[in-house]
């Protein structure tokens, strides 16, 4: 099929040996800096989408699915956790309340979020898919005033083995001066809670924290439910009750909010700076099409004597430099996804090349580093650079447009 004039022209001017070496050299500079700054945009979003994944997936260990809260939860949970189980996206239900509370181990105290499970119901809700993990909560359900602590809260209390004893003393009533209400627990293990729950995190049985927190109007009983889908965990939960309108329902994306809207904000922000490199190809597009357009300056005044229009000049050129930005996207975009998907071997790699190097040192990269590759945001990037690329050749083309043949042509 025959191709458009300018296409044709446009493709012709790019693709024909030149004869100036610096008009090559510049050409290439800008499809390198287009290549360059897709890549980079690729690998570093990938890495935070990874990162962000980790993120999750590590709060989810402590943070429930969906939480399910008011007057009606404390009356008639069962009712509701019935309700929430004939969903098929519920995959279970369980009641918990959480206040907080004071550990003291010999001598050493920790201000914690104390939270009074269902041993046997939260084996199932939580987001955990380590037996032993589900064990404990067994081990739970079957001692009385027994209680799990996060890894790191132990090690800050010192507490390093099984069947320790220790007192447990509501914040409510630790203010009130009122230590009648203490209650001593036996360590019956310890648990990952995530890393934003290992530190402050115990868990009780249920029975013993409505005691405890008896007197704590703020810590009432809850809901929380596991779902299949934690990306549309609220709109489940909002359709499962909403004949309820009494029941406020939070999701664990609002619980996180702040740590997941930062992380947002930032994913936009180094988008938007590492963008910046694509605009800096995009400007040695321009600087080579200018470029360009004076060395061809003849031959668009013989155009323009043929009959060719301003809008075929400036497709021309429009197209000579597209070429280079698709080119480079093209380049960046396949580079950038091979790198994505390889860097934790690489960054292995490495490793071991500059610990060969360095004798009698030990240098290490980030090589548990987790990307996660969104073919979605590929293409959106793909669009920006091309977009990018399409505007920088306005300018240029336009200039190309507005030649006079006469003045050209006079000293040639």
């Amino acid at each position: 099929m025959q191709k458009p004039f300018s296409v044709f022209v446009g493709l012709r001017y790019t693709l024909a040996r030149k004869r100036n070496f610096f008009l090559s050299f510049v050409s290439l500079i800008s499809m390198l800096g287009v290549s360059l700054g897709v890549m980079i945009l690729i690998v570093a979003l990938s890495v935070m989408n990874g990162s962000i994944d980790t993120l999750r997936a590590d709060a989810l260990k402590s943070v429930p699915h969906v939480t399910v809260a008011g007057d009606r939860v404390t009356t008639h949970w069962n009712e509701l956790a019935n309700i929430a189980l004939s969903s098929p996206n519920v995959i279970s239900a369980a009641p918990y309340i959480e206040g907080e509370a004071n550990i003291l181990y010999q001598g050493n105290n920790r201000f914690v979020s104390l939270r009074g499970v269902d041993g046997l119901l939260e084996a199932g809700v939580v987001d955990n898919p380590s037996s032993r993990y589900r064990d404990l909560f067994i081990a739970l359900s079957e001692t009385e005033n027994g209680i799990i602590l996060g890894a790191q809260l132990a090690g800050s209390l010192g507490l390093y083995g099984s069947s320790a004893d220790l007192s447990v003393t509501a914040l409510g009533s630790l203010l009130a001066r009122n230590l009648a209400d203490t209650e001593g627990f036996t360590v019956v293990g310890y648990a990952d809670f995530g890393a934003y729950g290992n530190s402050d995190t115990a868990l009780i049985n249920l029975a013993q924290a409505q005691q405890l927190f008896a007197k704590n109007s703020a810590s009432q009983l809850r809901l929380r439910l596991r779902v299949d889908d934690v990306f549309n965990a609220k709109a489940i939960a909002v359709n499962l009750f909403a004949d309820y309108p009494d029941l406020s329902v939070q999701s664990w994306d609002e619980a996180q909010a702040s740590l997941f809207n930062a992380l947002r904000m930032e994913k936009v922000l180094t988008s938007f700076m590492l963008l910046m490199i694509v605009v800096v190809g995009a400007v040695n597009i321009v600087s080579t099409l200018v470029m360009v357009v004076a060395d061809k300056g003849p031959d668009v005044a013989i155009l323009r004597t043929m009959g060719a229009s301003r809008s075929t000049i400036m497709k021309i050129f429009m197209v000579q430099g597209l070429i280079a930005g698709l080119l480079g996207t093209l380049v960046g975009a396949i580079l950038g996804m091979l790198l994505a998907a390889n860097i934790t071997d690489i960054s292995l790699v490495l490793e071991r090349i500059i610990n060969s190097l360095a004798t009698g040192s030990n240098r290490y990269f980030i090589s548990h580093l987790q990307t996660q590759i969104d073919l979605g945001e590929v293409a959106l990037i793909c669009v920006a650079a091309l977009t990018i690329s399409f505007l920088a050749t306005l300018y240029p083309a336009y200039r190309a447009s507005k030649i006079q043949p006469a003045e050209v042509l006079r000293y040639e």
